[in-house]
């Protein structure tokens, strides 16, 4: 992060009570009599709309009814067999634009049933008893190398590893998680859930990790091809894109990315310096994530400043309202052009933009506004690939993640198709690993 002696920015804004309650669980657990009444809102739908909905196609119906008659750690080995990243799915997953979107109760009455607090609830249920729920098949004999630790690299691995496939995961940071330990609001994720659910995960058995093992460092694909039966690629999109702007380099300008990691990994957030002013640029889930706590860190005056409309963002309409509902001020329709100092005070100019002839311009009308601390979510790339065939900036891929490489599959953020949720991720991990094992085993050209 930046340094504190910057003018205008400081650590230690607000006390760490305050801070404590502010980082707080977004959503809590449901207690046992709301749990209830929760589940008796479902009509268990035959054809049911909500599994249509779900990208790892758990059987929302069979689970909640399973809750409903008691059986709440049946329901967590249903949704596992499905999602064995269940569990952080149910604190991060956008339910209000997938499954609960779908549900016939939010077309009927504008109230879903609450299907992402019931996942947590059996989840939580089950993982609280330390056992898992599978079992490994007798050994193959084959082994896979799996690079990324995040959730399509893990759901690959233990999927992989209930096969009988002994796995071997290398990942570049010193922990296991990707996404969920490294890039995701830490109001989302309390109590190290990230890293309990690896560790609960990796009880199955037959996986083993190796932190600190980079592909294109530390790793080269020849040599894992020649050393595995076949290779799975989730290495994420590491690389930041630039805000390229003047004064972009300058103190207080930084990457989302790097700030929400930082804010994740601290066990004090007292310490962490903030501005009085910030300014994110962007309209994804990071950029609402960086806005949020920001604010939350105690920052007086938050700004998201996003290019396009509202209709736009990609960040869900549930995300925009939940920064809103934190002071965030959202700005549409604007660019930014410079950031410069004005005496000891930081600005950033912004440019209005609009449609012309289909294509997005700025329009010459600019406004400054105060920005001791400049926050750049515009998108991450792929920073390495393997010397593999890409499709745009991403590993091209068919089927169940195979790549132009006879034995390598890829998966995840990293991979062209689906998008980039922790859900998509998990779900072409599980799916690859099929396709994998089928492989190997003579099942599948």
């Amino acid at each position: 992060m930046t340094s504190p002696m910057t003018p205008g920015i400081a650590a230690e804004r607000l006390s760490n009570k305050a801070l404590a309650k502010n980082f707080a669980d977004l959503h809590r657990s449901l207690e046992p009599h709301e749990v209830r009444v929760a589940a008796d809102r479902c009509y268990f739908c035959h054809d049911a709309p909500c599994v249509t909905a779900c990208p790892t196609d758990i059987d929302i119906p069979l689970f909640i009814r399973q809750i409903s008659t008691g059986t709440s750690e049946a329901a967590a080995k249903t949704i596992f067999d499905m999602n064995i990243l269940g569990g952080m799915c149910a604190r991060v997953c956008p339910t209000e634009e997938l499954c609960e979107q779908a549900c016939v109760r939010e077309v009927s009455e504008g109230k879903a049933v609450e299907i992402g607090r019931l996942q947590r609830h059996a989840t939580d249920t089950l993982m609280a008893k330390n056992t898992h729920p599978f079992s490994r098949a007798a050994f193959t004999g084959k082994t896979v190398a799996v690079v990324g630790a995040g959730p399509a690299g893990l759901s690959c691995a233990h999927r992989l590893a209930m096969q009988g496939i002994d796995v071997t995961v290398f990942d570049a940071r010193p922990k296991a998680g990707g996404l969920n330990e490294y890039g995701i609001a830490a109001y989302k994720s309390t109590n190290d859930f990230a890293a309990k659910e690896v560790d609960w995960l990796l009880s199955i058995g037959g996986i083993a990790i190796e932190n600190n093992k980079e592909l294109g460092r530390d790793l080269t694909l020849d040599d894992l091809s020649a050393d595995f039966d076949a290779v799975f690629l989730s290495v994420g999109l590491g690389g930041v894109n630039a805000l390229g702007i003047p004064g972009h380099e300058g103190t207080g300008v930084t990457d989302a990315v790097g700030f929400i990691e930082t804010l994740r990994q601290s066990s004090d957030l007292a310490s962490l310096p903030i501005g009085r002013n910030v300014v994110v640029i962007g309209g994804g889930m990071t950029a609402v994530d960086a806005a949020v706590q920001s604010k939350l860190l105690g920052a007086e005056q938050v700004t998201i400043a996003y290019r396009r409309g509202r209709e736009a963002m990609s960040a869900s309409r549930y995300e925009q309202d939940l920064a809103a509902s934190h002071g965030v001020k959202l700005m549409f329709n604007v660019q930014p052009n410079k950031v410069e100092a004005e005496g000891e005070n930081t600005v950033l100019e912004l440019e209005y933009t609009a449609m012309k002839d289909g294509k997005l311009t700025g329009t010459g009308e600019t406004l400054s506004i105060a920005a001791d601390q400049v926050f750049a979510a515009i998108g991450q790339t792929l920073a390495t690939d393997g010397g593999l065939t890409l499709e745009g900036r991403k590993i091209a891929v068919t089927g169940a993640g195979r790549t132009s490489r006879e034995g390598v599959w890829a998966g995840g953020d990293c991979a062209s198709g689906g998008d980039d949720l922790t859900v998509t991720a998990v779900a072409e991990g599980r799916d690859a690993a099929m396709d994998i094992h089928a492989t190997l085993m003579g099942g599948a050209n």
